[in-house]
């Protein structure tokens, strides 16, 4: 999508795009007679600076907490697949489920760090420019950005709920698909959507092939694992009596990918 030229602060904008309804970016001519190419991405996060950072920055803490969080839903789940190894290790199905609830919090934490930085971002034309005062939350609808941390941070608080469940034994099959599915279903949702608006956000349009960006993979790897989740949540269905739709593996095993695509994403977050 391209508008027209406006004019903001001695600055020509010369030319929006993104996917409808977004703008994900901007060229803009400045004073000077030179052009910027701003991408609400990067300047979200802070990477429009060019100066070397010696501390590891918010986004590395963010990368790291997720990554935390990936490699605890994976252990669970590789657990889960393989009880031989659950066995030697001395650790029940109650153990493994507490596994799971311990990787919802990183989880949580990182998105909601994510969100706040999405919050006091400066307005993304002007990076030079922003509130000083924090936000801890913001209100920001059509920043492609904030909603899809938004929304990712919901899917967290879902899936703290999921897993919180999970660890009940005294549950009927009816309090089952209540308590777990759903809110499994639903934060798997929010998390789709969530990684969909950072894909093309990163794409600036609905869909792109860059395989030379590292932040379309860091978003396409996120992506698969929303798409894999999304799935384990449709496979967890419960029917009358307690037994699940299909083969309880076939959840685990795309629980347990999704986990590892969100894992691979998480570790390139801390070099981008």
């Amino acid at each position: 999508m391209i508008q027209t030229p406006s004019q903001t602060h001695r600055q020509s904008v010369v030319e929006r795009s993104g996917p409808w309804p977004f703008i994900s970016r901007k060229r803009i001519l400045r004073a000077d007679g030179k052009i910027d190419e701003l991408q609400s991405r990067h300047v979200r996060k802070g990477l429009h600076h060019r100066h070397h950072q010696v501390r590891p920055d918010l986004n590395q803490w963010i990368g790291a907490i997720f990554a935390l969080g990936a490699a605890l839903f994976a252990a669970a789940s590789g657990l889960s697949l393989m009880p031989q190894i659950a066995q030697h290790l001395a650790l029940n199905d109650a153990d493994i489920n507490a596994l799971f609830f311990a990787g919802s919090i990183p989880f949580t934490t990182a998105a909601y760090l994510q969100l706040v930085q999405a919050a006091n971002a400066p307005v993304w034309e002007h990076p030079a420019t922003g509130k000083k005062k924090l936000n801890w939350f913001g209100w920001r609808p059509r920043d492609i950005g904030w909603l899809s941390c938004v929304l990712q941070f919901a899917g967290t608080l879902l899936f703290n709920i999921n897993t919180f469940d999970g660890m009940r034994t005294d549950l009927t099959w009816v309090e089952i698909d209540l308590l777990v599915w759903v809110p499994n279903l639903t934060g798997s949702l929010l998390f789709l959507s969530s990684g969909y608006l950072a894909f093309v956000e990163v794409c600036h349009r609905h869909l792109a092939w860059l395989p030379g960006s590292l932040n379309w993979w860091i978003t396409l790897l996120n992506l698969g694992g929303c798409v894999a989740f999304m799935i384990a949540a449709i496979y967890s269905f419960t029917l009358p009596g307690g037994e699940v739709v299909t083969d309880t593996n076939i959840a685990i095993a795309f629980t347990l990918a999704g986990a590892l695509g969100f894992l691979s994403g998480s570790l390139l977050m801390l070099t981008e």
